[in-house]
């Protein structure tokens, strides 16, 4: 009889400790971009000089976009093409262009899409992948939102329309 009581409390531990982990678990699920809702501090290499671009030369009180996209990507080639098409929504926005991909891979893209023609886009290598890591990015492009006070707003996975993306700024 000692040998049932003395399972019986050990399978109601166990039961309580991974309840008690499963409660906690939840709270680490959210992502780190909900958890800390503000620009992350990335830093990328810019085209077409080569310097660092980091969130400390972003201008306050500017809406800013980041998009986290590959050049070989078709989606990624029409999400740009959409946005220079709708780029007089933006002129108020900062938007952060950014790849893991090598300068080589991206400089074509930077050339054909005639980005060094906007000012208010900068593009540049996430040489590390923070970007990729801290949105959890399982898509591209990846689209983030934060608002005038660097505060997230909205992430869009895949193709969205640039136009439908500036009602949400």
């Amino acid at each position: 009889m000692k040998k049932n009581t003395s399972v019986k409390k050990y399978l109601i531990a166990a039961i309580a400790i991974l309840c008690f982990k499963s409660g906690f678990a939840q709270q680490d699920s959210l992502p780190v971009y909900k958890r800390f809702p503000e620009i992350p501090p990335f830093t990328i290499i810019k085209l077409p000089d080569s310097t660092k671009f980091a969130k400390t030369d972003l201008k306050k009180k500017k809406a800013t976009i980041i998009m986290v996209f590959s050049p070989d990507c078709e989606h990624c080639q029409h999400a740009t093409e959409d946005l220079i098409k709708h780029i007089d929504l933006y002129k108020d926005v900062q938007i952060v262009m950014a790849t893991p991909l090598e300068y080589r891979f991206i400089e074509p893209f930077y050339l054909h899409y005639k980005l060094a023609d906007y000012p208010n886009i900068t593009v540049g290598r996430d040489a590390s992948y923070f970007l990729g890591s801290f949105y959890k990015l399982t898509n591209y492009p990846t689209i983030i939102l934060y608002d005038n006070k660097g505060n997230f707003k909205d992430r869009f996975e895949g193709s969205v329309s640039f136009e439908k993306i500036a009602t949400y700024l």
